[in-house]
């Protein structure tokens, strides 16, 4: 995950540059990105033959006290903070919708009220079910 979000600036700036390129000069910028092409492809293989013949590492013993500070920790926060914010952001598109619907149903029927907002508050159950997630991900940190 770490590495797409450093490596996707840099694909899109590569593309921006390819496309600016291909505009400004049009055969020969095509060549000099089929060049710049097949230089990265025979260093990723040159890369990729290094990684393969490489002979195993050494596995270290890791006792629970040094894996607790590995920074497992932070992953499990990092757990309950995306458990949070999507739950979050369910809960409000939940309720934008049921709101809008709910009110629309109040201006033609007023006594639908309670009903409405049983409906409305079951949405917004969803981001509360997010906290309890993130509660239980933060006691195992």
């Amino acid at each position: 995950m770490l590495a797409w979000l450093i490596a996707l600036p840099a694909i899109v700036g590569g593309a921006a540059y390819a496309l600016v390129l291909s505009r400004r000069r049009g055969r020969t910028g095509i060549r000099i990105l089929a060049t710049t092409n097949a230089v990265l492809l025979v260093a990723a293989a040159a890369l990729l033959a290094v990684a393969l013949t490489a002979g195993p590492a050494p596995a270290a013993s890791v006792t629970a006290a040094e894996a607790a500070s590995n920074g497992s920790g932070g992953l499990a926060l990092l757990a309950a903070a995306i458990a949070v914010a999507g739950s979050s952001i369910g809960a409000a598109i939940a309720v934008a919708y049921t709101g809008a619907a709910a009110l629309a149903a109040m201006s033609e029927r007023p006594e639908l009220f309670g009903r409405a907002m049983v409906i409305v508050g079951l949405a917004e159950g969803i981001a509360i079910y997010g906290l309890i997630v993130s509660i239980i991900l933060i006691g195992k940190a």
